[in-house]
């Protein structure tokens, strides 16, 4: 598969670097679009965990403007995260760890945090809501789109989805980005 065109140089970049690797599993252009979006709204420090080969980094990255925001991922298979790091390799603003994602516990708290509703395995609210600065954002994609409440998937109810739409420590969204897929997005009070 080859990037459109239209994308952003860095993302095209990532694009090719997950090709070169053989991963398939990355952000959606869909998706993408909206965290340059969420970006370039934001100053500190963002966050993503679970980097793969860089291509939501690379999204983050594109939407940000200037030099007052920084962003850390991390990657807990080392060869992905080398890979990833060659998309950054001469981009100070962007940090590529090989790590588990509780390494960057203490490097917060974040103004936007990206993440897989299934990587890490605990992305549950009460282990996410400290690390993001107040009014900071969370996004977390990878959701099948619902119409029922409470959200049901696979033929159980979505006690992720539900927690982070519910959570009173957050204002939150289900976003549909595609018609196959929906994110949430949610703001910390």
């Amino acid at each position: 598969m080859s990037a459109p065109p239209e994308l952003p140089d860095v993302v095209s970049r990532a694009f090719a670097v997950s090709r070169t690797a053989g991963y398939v599993s990355f952000c959606r252009n869909e998706t993408g679009r909206l965290l340059a979006t969420l970006a370039a709204t934001r100053g500190g420090t963002m966050a993503e965990f679970g980097t793969g080969c860089g291509v939501g980094t690379a999204w983050l990255r594109s939407g940000v403007r200037g030099d007052a925001a920084r962003i850390i991922t991390a990657e807990l298979n080392p060869k992905l995260a080398r890979a990833a790091a060659t998309i950054f390799a001469d981009d100070p603003q962007v940090e590529v760890l090989a790590a588990d994602w509780s390494t960057l516990l203490d490097k917060g708290p974040f103004s936007l945090l990206f993440l897989d509703s299934t990587e890490p395995g605990d992305v549950g609210v009460d282990a996410i809501a400290d690390l993001v600065e107040d009014g900071g954002l969370v996004v977390l994609d990878d959701f099948t789109p619902c119409e029922i409440w409470p959200p049901v998937t696979y033929g159980r109810v979505d006690t992720l989805r539900e927690q982070w739409l519910t959570d009173e420590r957050f204002t939150a969204v289900e976003l549909m980005v595609a018609s196959d897929a929906s994110v949430i997005v949610a703001t910390r009070h």
